[in-house]
């Protein structure tokens, strides 16, 4: 169902919009994290923690997709905002274009780099073969990510954010149940988890093309849709790739963390993968709001309603406070509870290991909580300059954290990367929103004069 959020009550808006991300957000960790709970149970340690080396690389492919995806739908938001509906015709018309290309380019970087990128990933020789069989499956079958996603984010860009989640629960439960045939049934291992990841994204993106023909007419594009411009085609240039270089920025930096991570041995990579895991499942809140307010931005910018966009975020700004010290205070009581279940049996140096980054990282979840407002705020405003900003600050501050924490104080140290950098990057959004609105604003009221 279409929505325009450029009329209202903001908070009301909000969050009617953010429940159903929450739940899609949810959903799609799952994805994750039951592949790690079904190989960490069936397949041992060593198993879990093939998967858990490569998870970061996975992120990066995943945050770059969703990156830009949900950047091109940044334009189709905004002329959806002004009225303009053939303009949100030819928007979806060069997404699509741009998604089968950055599909295509993706592939071709995984098949050069992906063997180099775990040897400089310090990938343990006991697990390698198996951390590359999961990983490549994974990036191969990057298409089926970037169908649903696309779909997904024109969807949510004309206000429609009930929709993929219907989509995302049932993939999620197909993904479960082919990863148990896959793994216990048929003994493919890790090789099966990987498989059953792809095979479910894809009937995600595909229940989403299914339901766009029938009932978005918006979206049912014409001959004349798929003439456009050089300079059409940057606008969308302009949002996409610098929120996919973000994402991907961001997950280099957590590349490095991992590399420092992998050094330690298969235990302590097994107890980070399962914190993460946690850490990841308690973050979704923060992701659907700041994927609300970026839906909102746009729209409200269309429509030049600056006040609405101050209310909206300040509105954001507030209940991620208050979500992050509860997330905060229930994983620092319940963590190692929550990391047993990816555990087949107790193992004290895999709990212990988890639960200290976890105990270590919850006191900064405010941090964390206001760059999901800021920057999706920013990327809103079609300022695509401050979220690869502030990408690029998370990337400094995270990996010389790691490196130089890590190698003075080991583990501990280097469980301390992700608090410096949440810091640095949350102020510096802070700021860059602030300014820039209030540039924005002083345009609006000078063209009106």
């Amino acid at each position: 169902m279409i929505t325009k959020m450029t009329e209202g009550n903001p908070l009301r808006i909000i969050l009617a919009f953010t429940l159903p991300l929450f739940i899609g957000n949810v959903f799609q960790q799952m994805y994750n994290i039951a592949d790690v709970i079904i190989v960490g149970r069936t397949l041992g340690v060593d198993a879990l923690a093939a998967v858990g080396a490569t998870i970061p690389i996975f992120m990066v492919a995943m945050g770059a997709t969703v990156g830009m995806t949900g950047g091109l739908a940044v334009v189709t938001g905004q002329r959806f905002g002004a009225g303009d509906m053939p303009g949100v015709r030819k928007s979806a018309a060069v997404s699509v274009v741009l998604g089968v290309v950055y599909t295509f380019f993706f592939m071709a970087l995984t098949a050069i780099g992906i063997d180099s990128l775990l040897e400089v990933m310090n990938v343990p020789e006991t697990i390698f073969t198996n951390a590359h069989v999961y990983i490549s499956i994974l990036l191969y079958g990057i298409g089926a990510m970037t169908l649903y996603n696309l779909l997904a984010s024109l969807m949510r860009a004309l206000g429609d954010s009930k929709t993929p989640l219907y989509f995302l629960i049932l993939a999620s439960i197909v993904n479960i149940i082919l990863a148990l045939v896959f793994i216990v049934y048929f003994r493919w291992g890790v090789r099966g988890s990987a498989i059953a990841l792809v095979i479910s994204e894809g009937i995600s993106g595909l229940l989403c093309l299914g339901y766009i023909y029938k009932y978005f007419p918006l979206l049912h594009l014409q001959k004349n849709d798929w003439h456009f411009t050089w300079p059409f085609i940057w606008e969308h240039l302009r949002m996409g790739i610098p929120m996919a270089v973000q994402f991907a920025i961001l997950g280099a930096g957590i590349l490095v963390l991992q590399a420092v991570c992998n050094s330690f041995g298969p235990d302590i990579i097994a107890g980070f993968t399962s914190a993460g895991r946690v850490e990841q499942l308690a973050l979704q809140p923060m992701i659907s709001i700041g994927l609300a307010i970026a839906v909102y931005t746009s729209q409200n910018y269309g429509a030049r309603k600056f006040n609405r966009i101050r209310q909206g975020v300040k509105v954001c700004s507030k209940i991620l406070f208050g979500f992050s010290f509860i997330a905060a205070v229930g994983i620092y009581f319940l963590g190692s509870d929550i990391i047993m279940l990816f555990l087949g049996s107790y193992d004290k140096q895999v709990v212990e290991s988890g639960l200290l980054y976890l105990h270590l990282t919850v006191p900064f979840y405010f941090f964390l909580s206001q760059i999901f407002v800021f920057r999706n705020a920013t990327q809103g405003l079609g300022i695509a300059i401050m979220p690869l900003g502030s990408g690029i600050i998370e990337l400094i501050f995270r990996s010389g954290a790691a490196i130089i924490l890590g190698n003075y104080f080991g583990y501990k140290g280097m469980c301390y990367a992700s608090p410096v950098s949440w810091i640095g990057a949350s102020i510096f959004l802070a700021i860059g929103y602030f300014y820039f609105i209030n540039i924005l604003e002083k345009q609006k009221s000078i063209a009106f004069k």
